[in-house]
């Protein structure tokens, strides 16, 4: 295919391994002409949503992580993309189809049909694939049900509760029947969760000084905690870690305290092994590739939820792909509320 006066491909390269705040200095922006030539079973995708995620700064650890080695150098930023379809050959795919894959920091995608999910915007908002329909969504879901394995009537605590997992965690907990506290950054966010996500209490981690101040706020505030869903990790662990009830699940999801300088040269807490050994604690960190093959299972518990108008998926979207560096340093300043999302423009 021929195109005259083609668009322009646009790619965000990592380049440089970041020491501590991850900012545009760590990438190279290039571009080029885009090619619609196409092989059997390819299609070529135009990106509308790109993803932005705390693991891709795990990833550019110096020290294997989950992944074997860390992201390598001189490629595209890996990244979850949703995009509509400009051509596709021998594929059973149309133009003008939304799509949802792995296509990373760039414009536009050429890649085999296999990669890709077929969306069906008349059921919810494409961006929700890259959401609580998504790999935050599965996240959320798997961890809490299987890791947490929450009861009706028991306490669970949320730490990162207003963000794209940890927010809906809090809402599933909810369902089960839970009593849930969400800690979060800003009174804002703590009004939010109590006032929109409708979860019984929030704590303002910015409001106490230290450790030990906001341990005794979260147990005068619930009494005692049954499932802590960790994303934070830090001092903020240490101050719930302590206040686990018998047989208490700790659920690992993240340790986004950690990801601007902690990765190679983690801090020592927090200190709880006693704590687990008192309580008969068990202790179990998640990752959502492990429930990859259950997505179609989640999106039949929680699909419906979402079509209903009963599951809150806040998204803070930012205009441009030529902000996706910094965005990427917005998770971890506090700036966004819910899934961050970089938009694409037409």
């Amino acid at each position: 295919m021929t195109v005259s006066n083609p668009p322009i491909h646009q790619q965000w390269i990592y380049a440089r391994q970041p020491d501590a705040v991850v900012g545009p200095e760590h990438y190279e922006l290039r571009s080029q002409p885009l090619s619609f030539a196409l092989s059997s079973g390819e299609v070529l995708v135009a990106a509308r949503y790109i993803s932005v995620d705390p693991y891709m700064r795990i990833n550019q650890s110096r020290r294997p992580t989950y992944n074997a080695e860390p992201h390598p150098l001189g490629v595209v930023q890996s990244a979850g993309v949703v995009g509509e379809v400009l051509a596709a050959r021998d594929a059973p795919f149309a133009p003008g189809d939304w799509v949802e894959g792995l296509l990373g920091w760039q414009t536009h995608a050429r890649v085999h049909h296999s990669v890709l999910r077929k969306l069906d915007p008349t059921l919810a908002p494409v961006s929700t694939a890259l959401g609580v329909l998504g790999m935050p969504g599965r996240t959320a879901w798997f961890g809490l049900t299987e890791s947490g394995r929450p009861h009706a009537g028991e306490v669970v605590v949320v730490s990162g509760a207003a963000g794209a997992v940890g927010s809906l965690v809090a809402q599933f907990a909810r369902r089960h029947g839970c009593r849930v506290l969400g800690i979060a950054g800003g009174a804002d966010k703590c009004a939010w969760l109590t006032g929109t996500l409708g979860l019984d209490w929030a704590i303002d981690y910015r409001a106490h000084a230290d450790a030990d101040s906001l341990s005794r706020a979260i147990r005068a505030t619930t009494g005692g905690v049954d499932v802590y869903f960790d994303n934070v990790g830090g001092w903020i662990s240490d101050a719930v870690i302590p206040q686990i009830n018998r047989r208490a699940r700790i659920v690992i999801c993240g340790s986004i305290s950690q990801y601007s300088g902690g990765l190679d040269a983690p801090e020592l807490g927090p200190r709880f092994l006693h704590h687990l050994l008192y309580q008969r604690a068990t202790i179990q960190g998640m990752l959502a590739r492990d429930y990859l093959h259950r997505m179609d299972e989640m999106l039949r518990v929680v699909g419906p939820w979402v079509q209903r108008g009963e599951i809150v998926f806040e998204e803070t979207c930012v205009d441009g792909f030529e902000q996706l560096p910094a965005t990427l340093n917005r998770l971890f300043t506090g700036e966004h509320r819910g899934k961050l999302l970089v938009r694409v423009a037409l």
